[in-house]
């Protein structure tokens, strides 16, 4: 769109189903390629993407005319699709409903990404689970316990 400027910024969190750990490391960089590449062929810019073995965050750059759950849901659905067509895992793959969408300013983007890019050391220290309800407090954003992740301890 020619005269539209704009600077938005989006942390996308979302989960294997049931939240299993079948995201394994000697397949997961192939992963994040895969994921980089449909984000940027819908005309995104990916900032950082990583994760651990059972849920991924990637933090985008993105034009005022995408739409978050359409990029979200052509992420899991390719993704969910690649990893059965090359058989990543022996046991069923699929990502779980849902996902967290958090904004950002341009002067945090250093700090989220460092964020994002340093998961498997942060989860060392802090399950999934407390991450993410803690990033749904610190936005402020009202939920309902049973709307979220269905999460198996």
């Amino acid at each position: 769109m020619p005269g539209t400027f704009s600077q938005i910024y989006i942390h996308i969190v979302f989960a294997v189903k049931n939240r299993e750990s079948l995201i394994h490391s000697n397949w997961e960089e192939r992963l994040f390629q895969y994921i980089t590449a449909i984000v940027q062929n819908k005309g995104q810019k990916m900032l950082a993407i990583n994760g651990t073995n059972n849920h991924i965050h990637f933090m985008i750059g993105m034009k005022p005319s995408c739409c978050i759950s359409d990029i979200v849901r052509e992420v899991k659905k390719s993704s969910n699709e690649w990893i059965k067509e090359n058989k990543l895992t022996k046991y069923k793959f699929s990502w779980q409903e849902g996902f967290g969408a958090f904004s950002y300013s341009h002067s945090q983007l250093d700090q989220v990404i460092k964020y994002v890019m340093n998961q498997k050391e942060h989860h060392k220290m802090k399950s999934f689970k407390e991450e993410y309800l803690e990033l749904l407090k610190k936005f402020e954003i009202e939920f309902d316990e049973k709307y979220l992740f269905e999460w198996i301890e």
